[in-house]
């Protein structure tokens, strides 16, 4: 009878994943980033491949890395290859009818918008699991199989859902707003920032007070917008709001915004579910019953 020939044995497979990450990245601190490792375990990791294999994949330069000609030609391959083992490993878990819902959410989304309607969405679904990330770029769903993203997005994917417009303005304790009546007395208060927005400044002082003697790169700045809430509750400063983050605050009476003009914001609150074979099956009535509930920050 024939005899199948073996299989040919394979490099390690977190080798391989380090290769095809930092070349499809083009960046060995990227493709770290994407595998939740440091860089130097990155470097390990193709140093291990390239000693299995006999030669290197990457030339290494005087100013960086570059792949081999032998590299590129096999590295479409093995996305694919990646690709296609991540979709079975979603098949897998579409079999399974009650695991968790996984939601991808963006830090402050998760922390300030998502999270105080949990309590309500359990009550809604007392059968329903949830599992929650942050991260601060939307999942890609061949490689992070989650069931619903929620980020801010300028477009839409298929499927999504836009929770509204959005905007920004300023907002700070009430006891500093009921001190702030022009520009000039703006301009003596400490302004906060969140690292990732803190151009906000700028666009809205252009937009509302384009007279304004004010430097919007001024005050402290924070790595997580919730940092920068806190400090703002505490009566630290002013705030460039989101209102999809603060309607809650400005609601209770706990914020106030001294400049009720608001910029209309380019990106919106948007949830992005999961299509295809290893999806939740009940994401789109979850995201339902999320997109109800945007419409009601006051009862949050």
């Amino acid at each position: 009878m024939p005899v199948k020939p073996p299989r040919p044995r394979l490099p390690s497979l977190n080798a391989l994943r380090a290769f095809e990450a930092a070349a499809r990245l083009e960046s060995f601190t990227r493709a770290a980033d994407e595998l939740a490792v440091t860089a130097g375990a990155v470097t390990q990791q193709i140093r291990q491949l390239e000693a299995t294999l006999g030669f290197p994949v990457f030339r290494r330069l005087a100013q960086g890395v570059a792949l081999t000609d032998a590299a590129r030609e096999a590295l479409p391959r093995l996305t694919r290859g990646f690709d296609m083992l991540g979709q079975a490993v979603q098949t897998l878990r579409e079999a399974e009818p009650h695991r968790p819902l996984a939601i991808a959410a963006l830090p402050c989304l998760a922390q300030l918008w998502l999270s105080p309607r949990l309590p309500a969405l359990q009550q809604a679904f007392p059968d329903l699991q949830i599992s929650l990330s942050a991260m601060e770029e939307p999942p890609d769903p061949r490689r992070e199989p989650y069931d619903l993203a929620l980020f801010y997005c300028e477009s839409t994917e298929p499927g999504a859902l836009q929770l509204g417009d959005d905007a920004i303005l300023p907002v700070c304790a009430p006891a500093l707003a009921a001190r702030i009546k022009s520009a000039a007395d703006l301009a003596r208060q400490t302004l906060l920032h969140d690292t990732v927005w803190r151009g906000d400044w700028a666009r809205w002082l252009a937009f509302a007070l384009p007279e304004a003697l004010i430097d919007p790169g001024r005050g402290p700045a924070f790595s997580l917008y919730s940092l920068a809430l806190d400090a703002c509750l505490s009566g630290s400063g002013v705030l460039m709001g989101r209102v999809s983050l603060v309607a809650p605050h400005l609601a209770s009476g706990r914020l106030a915004a001294p400049f009720p003009r608001a910029m209309p914001a380019m990106d919106r609150l948007t949830l992005t579910p999961a299509i295809g074979p290893g999806a939740h099956a009940r994401r789109l009535e979850i995201m339902d019953w999320l997109a109800g509930s945007a419409q009601k920050p006051d009862q949050i």
